[in-house]
């Protein structure tokens, strides 16, 4: 191997350790690419990677799972948010489009009032969360009901 071909993989590892971190990729519609994990840690960094105002009202979405599910459980797949009770049994996640949030209630048609978002799955409903529109009360409600029934293993 001549002096030449040995240089090449060398020069090109010291460039990539030297590299700075990066924020987190903004994929379609501003959802941040954020790598599965489970706890806590992984859903507050889909939260502060959330673009502009969605970024606290995420917080505020947060909060209020947790106040309302004492130890509930979190994680991120599929680049959105998972919030549950048990082992791995999903009521609620989380998902940023351009210009708002869809909380996704798993069995929603089961919540009183049903949210009002449609899906293509029988039991699945949305909730679409603009700027300056959650409602905290409502949340609250569809989020102790939807933690109280059976939930999905995804």
């Amino acid at each position: 191997m001549n002096d030449k071909a040995r240089k090449k993989p060398a020069k090109a590892a010291k460039s990539a350790a030297t590299q700075a971190p990066t924020e987190p990729v903004l994929l379609s519609g501003g959802n941040p690419q954020i790598a599965k994990g489970y706890g806590d840690a992984p859903v507050q960094a889909y939260i502060a990677a959330m673009p502009g105002w969605k970024s606290d009202v995420g917080r505020r979405i947060d909060e209020i799972i947790v106040r309302t599910v004492p130890g509930v459980s979190k994680a991120v797949k599929w680049n959105s948010p998972f919030y549950g009770v048990g082992d791995n049994l999903w009521f609620l996640s989380l998902h940023c489009f351009t210009k708002y949030i869809k909380v996704t209630f798993f069995r929603g048609t089961s919540l009183r009032p049903v949210p009002p978002g449609q899906s293509k799955h029988p039991e699945v409903r949305y909730l679409d969360i603009y700027e300056d529109q959650l409602d905290e009360a409502q949340l609250t409600d569809w989020v102790k009901q939807a933690s109280e029934l059976p939930g999905e293993r995804l």
